[in-house]
Order: C-alpha cells, then sequence, then structure tokens
C-alpha cells in the first residue's frame, strides 16, 4: 500500500504542474479584464494611466508563464499568494470555506454511499418485483436530473411550500454566532440534494453487482448447505457485489466536488463555491490556480482511495500489480 501511494504521489506531480499551467493559460486567454474587476465601480471613472498603474502593480501585463512560474515557487514555499478579488491571502480565503464545503460532501457522500447500498440490496434480492422497478426507475430518473434542478425543487417543496426547513445560509438570520444545531438544521437540504445527485449510481451498481453474483457458483454452493436467504444475500454475495462500488467510489468524486459547486450556489452555503466563481470571472490568478489544484488533488486522492479499498477487498489483486 505505502508503495502504490509512493508511486501515485510521483504521477500526481506532473498532473498538477500540467493542471496549474493550464489555469494560468486560460485565465490569460480569457475575455475578463483582472483589473476592472479588482477595481470595481471605481474603474469606470478611472483614467488609463490609472488602470495602466494598477495593472503594473498586479503584474497581470507580464505574461502568464512569468505568473505561472512565480506563483508555482511561491506556492512550493507554502505562500499561495494574495487573492486580488477578496482581498485576502489565498490561504485564508481556503481555510475559512473549506471545511464548510469538506463537511457538505462528506455528509452527502456518506448518505448516498449507505443509502444506495442498501436500495441496491433490496432491489437485488427481490429481482422483478415491484421494489426493485422502482428502485431501477427512480434511479435512471434521477441520473437524469441535473443537480440544480432538484436543488430548486427542494427549495420549493421544504421551505417555500412545506416550511419545514430553511432554505439556504449556515445559520438562521438572527443568529449572533453559528450553533452545531442550526448547522444540523442547515445542512439537510443540501447535504440531501447532493446525496440524491450521487445517490441512483450506488443503487445501480450495487444492484447489478449483487444479482450477478447470486448466480455464482459458490453463492449457489451456500443456497445447497441450506443457508438461509438473508445470510447468503449479505454473507456472500454483497461482499462480492460490492467490488465494482470501490471503484466507483473513486471515480465518483469530480462529480461529487462539481455538484457540491452547483448546490452550494443555490442554498448559499458558504463553501468554495463562491470564492470559485469569484476568482474565475476576475481572473484571480493565485486563487483560481489554488482552487484548481485542490479540487485535482481531491480527484487524485479518491482514485487512490479506491484502488487501495480494492486491493483491500479483493484477494485476486495485489498492490504490486497496480
Amino acid at each position: 500500500m505505502a508503495r502504490l501511494a509512493g508511486r501515485r504521489a510521483l504521477f500526481a506531480v506532473p498532473i498538477l504542474l500540467v493542471v496549474t499551467f493550464g489555469v494560468f493559460a486560460i485565465a490569460a486567454a480569457s475575455p475578463f479584464d483582472p483589473v476592472k474587476a479588482y477595481a470595481g465601480t471605481a474603474a469606470l471613472g478611472a483614467d488609463q494611466e490609472t488602470l495602466d498603474r494598477l495593472r503594473e502593480s498586479l503584474g497581470v501585463d507580464e505574461p502568464f508563464t512569468v505568473r505561472w512560474w512565480r506563483w508555482l515557487s511561491a506556492a512550493l514555499g507554502g505562500d499561495f499568494g494574495q487573492s486580488s478579488v477578496l482581498r485576502q491571502p489565498v490561504a485564508q480565503v481556503i481555510g475559512e470555506r473549506l471545511v464548510w464545503s469538506t463537511l457538505l460532501c462528506a455528509v452527502a457522500f456518506v448518505v448516498a454511499v449507505l443509502l444506495g447500498t442498501l436500495l441496491g440490496v433490496l432491489a437485488a434480492g427481490r429481482p422483478g418485483s415491484m421494489l426493485d422497478r422502482t428502485v431501477t426507475s427512480l434511479s435512471y430518473a434521477l441520473e437524469a436530473a441535473p443537480v440544480f434542478w432538484i436543488a430548486l425543487l427542494a427549495v420549493w417543496l421544504f421551505a417555500l411550500q412545506l416550511d419545514v426547513l430553511p432554505a439556504g445560509g449556515l445559520t438562521d438570520t438572527a443568529s449572533e454566532r453559528v450553533t452545531a444545531g442550526q448547522v444540523s438544521t442547515h445542512l439537510i437540504l443540501p447535504a440531501g440534494v447532493l446525496a440524491i445527485s450521487q445517490l441512483p449510481w450506488f443503487a445501480l451498481y450495487v444492484r447489478q453487482g449483487v444479482s450477478d453474483a447470486l448466480s455464482e457458483d459458490p453463492v449457489r454452493g451456500a443456497r445447497a448447505r441450506g443457508l438461509s436467504e438473508r445470510t447468503v444475500l449479505l454473507g456472500h454475495a454483497l461482499r462480492s457485489g460490492m467490488l465494482p462500488v470501490l471503484t466507483l467510489i473513486g471515480s465518483r468524486v469530480p462529480e461529487l466536488i462539481t455538484g457540491a459547486l452547483l448546490v452550494e450556489s443555490v442554498f448559499s452555503w458558504p463553501g468554495i463555491a463562491a470564492a470559485t466563481v469569484e476568482a474565475a470571472t476576475a481572473v484571480d490568478f493565485p486563487l483560481l490556480a489554488a482552487l484548481t489544484t485542490l479540487a485535482t488533488g481531491a480527484v487524485l486522492a479518491g482514485n487512490l482511495l479506491a484502488d487501495l479499498l480494492y486491493g483491500l477487498f479483493d484477494p485476486r489483486v495485489k498492490f504490486s500489480d497496480m
């Protein structure tokens, strides 16, 4: 496992270099003017000489390769630069928002995996039944539904029509401090929507994997020995049928991050979504590069986790072969 993790870490280095270089190249070709974004409304009445001095002060008139190398050299020393649009150090911007995005993604992912596994096992245990058809149909329908549409529908139903859950934010409007109870209440809708967007994949994968495992010889042998259907399903078929799901965990990380950005925007969740949008529209090179690097690292970590889990649970797989 240590060797596999080491190889993946070495492999991640050139990927991150290419990703950050691409961010600076794309940002440089963007039609947005970082100087006007930095100055805001003051840029409307400023003369060209003032704008040129500001452009020189921000360093945006330099080639993007120079800006990229300067940022990379500083980032290797732990300095990710200053966010021009938020007027804060990049590390501080990410640090203040990352904990809330991590909380949202972690809760949603755990709920999606557990509930998707449960529904998949129940559907596979009764193939062709009403439960199986319902789970399968709903899963395919939810796969095709955009996450922002589900989020808006949830706000309309639970916040506006039923008035049982808050429509957004982290705490109540009148609250002066953040409490665990308020955060939990405000987390239900965004985490539930994000979980629903990921749940169909796990339900369908588990259903297919367990259904295939039920027809394998070891499972037939377990039934022939007189074991109960529950023992056969949970003790034999589920373990074999869960193997494909382990690879799914890593592959869902990119869409989980993308979905989290949309969900945070709809529910005004104080994560990294707002910072990402502002960094992109204002061509905030340091913040945009740091956020992209963070997202790329999360995807690579998810793929590594999937491989490690697969090697641990499948005795036929050796880490030396990965």
